[in-house]
């Protein structure tokens, strides 16, 4: 879903993006990393820039995606460019179909659009609220025949799950359900119900969840299923004939659809993604009816028959209505804010495993621009392409001035301020919190007081510098995204928030024990005492037996020795179990972990926690007990007392990250 793939890289969990960010090195880098501040980039003066036309589009894309294909691995590619009312270019690069040969044709060929569903979802949300069966700041529940809990008294609205500030964790599990008969939105939601970890309205966290509510709701308040009602009051209006929400397709559309591949050398065609809930992700299109759609939209909701919203209607959607920092881009009503070269522009990036795609619309400049590809490409290259193709059509129709900044004299005491880990508020805490910890970003403070933030790289695949241009407000090296951190009253700094990326989440601070660093640290060496010592004894016994030595101890004393050991075992087991998870998830893709098959692991990881947790408990007695024994050397002593602080490590670890938390709520 949008940027879901690219959050599971970033936590290491698999596969394709997100989240996580390699780059395609064959796209020049925008900033070298090693730029100092202040920075001045030189932009085209206005009597270079050229004009958007058809002419010069084709030259443009012509010049810049089949070389991005070929050296970021992706099979193929549709693009599509509307301007004033008309579609100006609608191109297919690449191949759709690596067995045939086939070149993706814009208007017939099927590509997946992962997340930019959603703004279809949004669309029909509207059209109930102009027809007065919806209020955006109503309680959901009174258009539920199920509860969504409150948080701290406080329901969840419409409007929230628009911008996504409804409060839920991230979910993963039945995302993509390994069959058809999976595909229930009415029996998915009321499975599936997430926790809501922050107040409503609070902070945004990306829900897919979140959107499929309010699909449910407009399926109940239409009285007819999601995917008839946009197929009714969307598709047919705006002559979008290749176009369906459908899992898998109809019989008709099926030989249209592209194949997606993990890379274009790899080959191996894909099957069909299904997605849950269908209406977050689950849109089937091609690049000629995703141009429809942006036509409409830069229409004012479109004309005549094809109108599918009231322009007034239009407006209050390209409204911002939240922001998680002052200065940055925010949420309209189910539009990322994309500000960017002094233009207004709104958009939404779609994520399956195998189809990236990016939508956008220059709102004043009546642009719009559609993108998707059938591949994540080398080092998930398809993510940096698109992020590409967008700054380079700005840069090249809209150049924006150079800024000149100069260093603060706050710079290097700032950059000291924020050093240090952060965390998505995009994240489950219920089961994967263990997992979600290995995607916490670092906030790092350079010689020449910019800052590295390594979740952010430039399209070289090198760290993004970032030069504080106002306090606790960061700019990138290219002068064109913004960075801001927000301090509590007391001036701690609390989170982050980012152009760099769409405004889904902020990062949050995590200090002490729970930053990764830390972690990292603790979690290794008392893991390299437990195993030490597991493999020690054995050793020792082999060692006293060559030697025809023996323990002179009590048959007590041996026996609590013993069960101290098998203690140290079962301890040793749950670190080797969590770390097969983790590799079994990686290896996988993270598709068991989308399709919910980790479900039994975890609960036997969740028993064998608790008797690890017992198993803590009899290490530290036995290093109390060999203190206060008779005649056991010092350097003994030392060696359970250093055993003892690394089981109770151990033991804070499993209960400070979920590990017998018996949650499968993920």
């Amino acid at each position: 879903m949008s940027r879901f793939a690219r959050r599971l890289t970033a936590l290491a969990l698999a596969c394709a993006a997100v989240v996580t960010h390699a780059q395609v090195p064959s796209l020049p880098a925008s900033a070298s990393s090693a730029a100092p501040a202040p920075v001045a980039v030189a932009a085209a003066t206005p009597s270079a820039t050229p004009e958007l036309n058809a002419d010069d589009l084709s030259r443009f894309f012509d010049g810049l995606i089949p070389f991005a294909l070929e050296r970021g691995d992706i099979a193929g590619a549709v693009v599509s460019v509307v301007k004033d009312g008309d579609v100006l270019l609608a191109r297919g690069y690449g191949h759709a179909d690596l067995a045939t040969g086939q070149v993706p044709s814009p208007e017939m060929s099927i590509y997946r659009p992962g997340s930019i569903s959603k703004l279809f979802t949004w669309t029909a949300v509207m059209q109930q609220v102009e027809q007065g069966k919806l209020d955006l700041d109503a309680d959901i529940n009174r258009y539920l025949d199920f509860a969504i809990p409150p948080r701290d008294g406080k329901p969840v609205t419409l409007r929230q799950l628009m911008t996504h500030t409804g409060g839920f964790e991230d979910t993963a599990s039945g995302m993509f359900p390994a069959s058809a008969a999976g595909i229930d939105l009415e029996a998915y939601l009321k499975s599936h119900m997430p926790r809501r970890i922050y107040d409503a309205g609070m902070y945004t966290a990306y829900s897919n969840y979140g959107c499929g509510l309010a699909a449910y709701i407009v399926q109940r308040v239409s009285g007819e299923r999601f995917e008839s009602y946009v197929d009714r009051h969307i598709f047919q209006p705006l002559g979008m004939r290749h176009s369906t929400f459908m899992q898998p397709v109809s019989a008709e559309l099926e030989p249209l659809l592209a194949i997606g591949y993990k890379t274009a050398s790899d080959g191996v065609p894909k099957a069909f993604e299904m997605i849950n809930p269908a209406p977050a992700g689950g849109l089937s299109s091609t690049a000629m009816d995703m141009a429809r759609f942006m036509l409409a939209y830069l229409d004012g909701g479109g004309r005549g028959g094809a109108a599918i919203l009231r322009p007034e209607t239009v407006r209050q959607m390209l409204t911002r209505q939240h922001s998680n920092a002052p200065g940055l881009n925010g949420m309209d009503l189910g539009f990322y804010d994309e500000d960017r070269n002094g233009q207004r522009i709104v958009g939404h990036a779609g994520d399956l495993d195998y189809f990236h795609s990016d939508l956008h619309l220059l709102l004043d400049a009546h642009v719009g621009i559609f993108v998707s590809f059938n591949s994540l490409g080398n080092e998930a290259g398809a993510h940096v392409v698109r992020k590409e193709i967008l700054r380079r059509f700005l840069d090249r129709y809209y150049p924006q001035p150079a800024k000149h900044t100069a260093a603060l004299p706050s710079a290097a005491d700032d950059a000291a301020k924020v050093a240090g880990w952060y965390w998505s508020t995009r994240r489950n805490d219920s089961a994967l919190r263990l997992f979600y910890l290995l995607g916490q970003t670092s906030v790092s403070p350079q010689p020449d007081h910019t800052i590295i933030v390594s979740a952010f790289t430039d399209a070289a695949g090198a760290p993004l510098r970032w030069h504080e241009v106002a306090p606790l407000l960061y700019r990138d090296a290219s002068d064109t995204t913004l960075l801001r951190f927000v301090a509590d009253t007391d001036g701690s700094i609390r989170y982050f928030a980012t152009d760099e990326e769409v405004p889904v989440a902020v990062f949050q601070r995590i200090g002490g024990a729970g930053a990764l660093g830390s972690v990292l640290l603790w979690l290794s060496l008392s893991s390299l005492m437990i195993f030490a010592a597991w493999l020690a004894w054995p050793i020792g016994a082999w060692t006293r037996r060559h030697y025809r030595r023996s323990l002179l101890l009590t048959p007590a004393a041996m026996r609590f020795r013993r069960l101290s050991r098998l203690a140290v075992t079962v301890l040793a087991l749950t670190i080797l179990g969590w770390t097969a998870l983790l590799t079994y998830v990686l290896a996988n893709d993270a598709i068991p972990l989308l399709q919910g098959g980790i479900t039994p692991a975890l609960y036997v990881l969740y028993v064998w926690g608790v008797l690890a947790l017992l198993a803590v408990a009899v290490v530290v007695a036995h290093a109390v007990g060999t203190w206060r024994a008779p005649r056991r050397g010092r350097w003994v002593r030392l060696g359970e007392t250093l055993l003892a602080l690394a089981a109770l490590y151990l033991g804070w670890f499993i209960v400070a990250f979920g590990l017998v938390s018996f949650s499968t709520a993920y």
